[in-house]
């Protein structure tokens, strides 16, 4: 199934970069971020110097299709948690609202057990942000729609009929 564009308003965005600043900070992570299912990076706090964002965030969400394969192969419909441990740094992946990725890079400063019990809070925010957000989306949608008058709308057949008759 394909989703529809993500379109980010700014109350929810800032919104987002909170949650993520927060998530970085009560889990100390080096870095965060927030993906969508396409690679397109949304957002990014902590120390990104040192990384290719655009990169590791394609493949990032590379990674997640590659798995989403694998777990159809054994009957699964996802796997919403990926785990990649590194000898200096850790990457902990999850699904958030079934379109976004979030991404929590870590060293031995933290521990997984707190980096997940961080991420499941910061993911119960961030799903209500996509909640308002889809809400927010709608709502533009069908005020768009009410605000669309077609040029023809006024036109009847017996116009169209006088006017080719005359």
């Amino acid at each position: 199934m394909s989703l529809p564009d993500l379109v980010l308003y700014d109350e929810e965005f800032r919104r987002i970069k909170d949650s993520l600043q927060r998530l970085a900070s009560d889990a100390n992570a080096n870095v965060v971020f927030l993906v969508d299912k396409n690679g397109q990076q949304i957002a990014a706090v902590g120390d990104l110097q040192s990384l290719d964002t655009t990169s590791l965030a394609s493949l990032t969400a590379g990674n997640v299709a590659a798995t989403d394969g694998l777990a159809r192969l054994i009957g699964e419909r996802e796997f919403s948690i990926l785990f990649h441990e590194g000898e200096r740094d850790n990457i902990h992946i999850s699904i958030v609202a079934q379109r976004v990725i979030l991404v929590v890079i870590f060293d031995e400063r933290t521990s997984l057990g707190l980096v997940r019990l961080r991420v499941r809070r910061a993911m119960a925010e961030l799903e209500k942000v996509f909640e308002d957000i889809a809400r927010k989306a709608e709502k533009d949608k069908q005020a768009l729609q009410a605000d669309f008058d077609s040029p023809f709308a006024e036109i009847t057949d017996e116009d169209i009929d006088r006017l080719f008759s005359e």
